[in-house]
């Protein structure tokens, strides 16, 4: 089996959960290649078209596998190669990109949603699966606090919160996590910007809560790999979020009040107890490896029909 996988390559390289659930796919036997989308915006997106054409000539795959809206969109301008695309949250959660998203799901043989909300929020009713990106729990294992803090320099006494990404992205809503942070004694708030996967899963490891604060997610990876690291998380309800860690021991879903976040904080500060998510992340079938063999069986089954049909 065949499968060019189709994104965003704006920043020389595509997203780690994509190449993530690439891998993982390649272990079940399937070849994968990819095609990188450079440009930005509906026009930026639509002018790859003759490239994606002349690597669907050089390659020959079975079916394409389109992650977000607007590469969906791009991958179903032509209509011989099946298209199946993932919807990852910010294709549907925000109103403009939503429209777009819309005639890809029209056009593509099959739609992947990774979380519910998004599928009720696009109101779609046939053709789609609920199948979240899995976590690589090769990467994101637990590993001894006071051993990751010595590799790290990170003192045993620090009172650590990592968060869920960039200060200087507003969707991630670092202002309500810095006004957090100032409520508390002796934290330092940790933001995620510029380390590889394997330091992520370090910091997962050093850091004594996640945190996350955004106004709109999808199935964030974030929180199921903090999930795997068994680090306890605090974050607001979106996504999956509150689906994933609600059976989690030492995980809070809270509002966007900063004092209930603060409070949440403080109770795991105390405990000084890792969570039991690495678990969870097993039970729901959140591992990568599970996740690629749903995918793989999905992609069979609309192999088998376009073959028969």
């Amino acid at each position: 089996m065949k499968i060019l996988i189709v994104a965003a390559y704006n920043k020389g390289r595509f997203s780690p959960f994509i190449e993530d659930q690439g891998r993982a796919l390649e272990l079940t036997g399937i070849e994968v290649r990819y095609f990188g989308i450079v440009g930005g915006g509906i026009t930026g997106y639509l002018s790859n078209r003759k490239l994606l054409i002349k690597k669907l000539e050089e390659f020959k795959p079975d079916l394409i596998h389109a992650h977000y809206g607007l590469s969906g969109l791009l991958a179903n301008l032509q209509r011989k190669v099946p298209v199946v695309t993932t919807y990852h949250g910010s294709d549907i959660n925000l109103f403009y990109v939503r429209q777009l998203s819309r005639i890809s799901i029209l056009l593509s043989r099959h739609n992947i949603f990774v979380s519910q909300k998004n599928i009720q929020t696009a109101g779609v009713r046939k053709h789609f699966s609920l199948i979240p990106c899995g976590v690589d729990t090769c990467i994101f294992k637990p590993v001894e606090k006071e051993s990751a803090r010595l590799a790290t320099g990170f003192s045993p006494h620090d009172k650590l919160i990592l968060f869920a990404g960039s200060l200087e992205n507003s969707v991630k809503n670092p202002h309500l996590a810095i006004q957090v942070t100032n409520m508390l004694d002796d934290v330092k708030l940790i933001e995620l910007k510029g380390y590889t996967r394997q330091e992520v899963a370090m910091l997962m490891n050093v850091a004594d809560v996640c945190l996350m604060t955004s106004f709109t997610e999808g199935s964030p990876q974030f929180i199921k790999e903090a999930m795997a690291c068994n680090c306890p998380v605090v974050s607001v309800d979106v996504g999956d979020v509150s689906e994933n860690i609600s059976q989690v021991e030492r995980c809070f879903v809270t509002s966007y009040n900063q004092t209930e976040i603060a409070e949440a904080i403080k109770k795991i500060l105390t405990a000084n107890k890792r969570s039991n998510g690495r678990e969870r992340i097993f039970e729901l079938g959140l591992d990568a490896e599970t996740v690629a063999l749903k995918i793989k069986k999905l992609y069979e089954t609309i192999i088998f029909t376009t073959q028969n049909r």
